[in-house]
């Protein structure tokens, strides 16, 4: 049996076990390409070898490991976005582990690389004030503040992901009777997701101006092609800067179309919704993903808090410590 080269079994990689196999979705295999991309620029710069020539051997964990710490350096990046450019390295070295059986002891320890630890942020939404804001800023008067208003409405009510707004057709919405947007999330998994009546007048008065056929493009650019995900947050930012002015909170606020999809959570959870629901709601894989909309919500916690009896405390006089101890206590 002819042992795969390294640049064969990375190409195999991508075109068979992702997109055959696995029918990942676009924005995965972008992701992955992005991490391999960054890696092989790094290790040609590292090494002096070209990706083309490079070898599996060569690709080992201090050389990876080099990489995951120059990205944070060079580029400033998270623990988190650090560890899902390892997580798509991980994947392409369990393929490699049925495909070249004979590495396995080189494999097991790229494999063995651990995550970076990191700390888990709270995560920011917004309130209904601020939405009602938010939703009055765009201009009404001109094409681009009605696609605008129609987009921010649609991820507040929905919590659709940012790519799944941006992908949406014509056909993916059902305007009749129990209005509904149908979307294919992550994972490939199919979701329908209801729409209130004031989204669905807005989006049926929409839809008249934008180009005929299923396929039309729903929210298209200056050119009347797909937003990107950079245009979305372009126009998020200028809305909210001008919605700044009139309520502060937002100015203190560093709102995404990830926020709005945690706003709608958020809102669902206050309302009472079971944390089953919210996550069929948003398409989480576990509903363990929804507890952290629980940890965020410091006004449930609080109406917890004043449901039991409070522990009575006594108030002593403060007397510093030896500096030593004082030192040594603040380590």
């Amino acid at each position: 049996m002819t042992t795969p080269s390294f640049p064969s079994l990375l190409q195999a990689f991508f075109s068979s076990r992702l997109m055959q196999q696995l029918q990942a979705s676009p924005h995965t295999i972008g992701s992955y390409r992005d991490s391999f991309r960054l890696l092989l620029q790094f290790a040609q710069k590292k090494l002096g070898v070209a990706p083309q020539k490079l070898i599996l051997e060569q690709v080992d964990a201090p050389l990876i490991v080099a990489f995951l710490d120059d990205l944070q350096a060079s580029r400033g990046i998270s623990a988190g976005s650090r560890n899902l450019r390892l997580t798509a390295i991980r994947s392409f070295f369990r393929y490699a582990s049925f495909e070249m059986p004979s590495h396995s002891a080189h494999i097991q320890r790229v494999l063995a690389i651990p995550n970076k630890r990191c700390t888990r942020t709270q995560i920011g939404f917004l309130t209904r004030e601020e939405i009602d804001a938010l939703l009055r800023a765009p201009d009404l008067c001109t094409r681009s503040g009605r696609r605008d208003h129609a987009l921010i409405l649609l991820a507040v009510q929905t919590g659709l992901r940012l790519s799944e707004i941006i992908g949406l057709c014509r056909r993916d919405f059902y305007l009749t009777t129990g209005a509904h947007v149908r979307v294919v999330g992550k994972g490939r998994k199919e979701r329908s997701t209801p729409l209130t009546k004031a989204t669905a007048d807005v989006l049926r008065a929409w839809l008249r101006e934008i180009e005929p056929g299923d396929d039309a493009i729903i929210f298209p650019n200056a050119r009347g092609g797909r937003l990107s995900a950079d245009g979305v947050q372009y126009l998020l930012t200028k809305h909210v800067a001008h919605t700044a002015q009139t309520c502060k909170s937002l100015a203190k606020k560093k709102v995404t179309p990830h926020v709005l999809r945690h706003t709608m959570a958020m809102e669902l959870l206050q309302a009472g919704v079971e944390r089953s629901v919210i996550a069929l709601w948003l398409g989480h894989e576990s509903i363990e993903t929804t507890q952290i909309y629980l940890d965020a919500n410091l006004e449930m916690k609080q109406a917890a808090l004043d449901k039991v009896e409070p522990q009575p405390g006594r108030i002593g006089r403060y007397r510093p410590d030896d500096q030593l101890l004082a030192f040594l206590k603040s380590l």
